[in-house]
């Protein structure tokens, strides 16, 4: 059964960083994209990155772009979000995906390319 699991979120400075994690269990995530996606309130789910499988090539949102690195470790089965530079309008409940084929693609940032959801950590930016 596909599993995902995110943590790490919580409550930062603007300026600040953290680093979400997106564990997996029963499948590899070296063998499928993986999206990071984010809700904030009142407002529609978005996606923000995508680590493709294999090769593990990274795609960025302009709003995230430079300020965001996502990776994986394929030892531990863990992608990561790592996020500097925050700023208050990053608060969002932050959610990883995994969809069914390798390269992120085009349409990375599109919720319908992702059949699996964790179920999210809590980012929230505040001074």
């Amino acid at each position: 059964q596909f599993q995902l699991v995110e943590s790490g979120g919580g409550l930062v400075q603007p300026g600040g960083s953290l680093r979400l994690s997106c564990s997996a269990s029963g499948f590899s995530l070296d063998y499928y994209a993986i999206g990071w996606f984010r809700r904030a309130p009142g407002k529609e789910r978005e996606g923000v990155s995508c680590i493709s499988g294999g090769d593990g090539a990274p795609h960025y949102e302009d709003s995230v772009a430079g300020r965001f690195t996502i990776s994986r470790d394929n030892a531990n089965n863990t992608v990561y979000l790592q996020m500097d530079s925050l700023k208050p309008e990053d608060t969002a409940v932050y959610y990883c995906a995994a969809a069914t084929h390798m390269p992120c693609g085009l349409y990375f940032s599109y919720v319908q390319e992702y059949r699996y959801w964790g179920q999210g950590t809590q980012v929230t930016v505040s001074s």
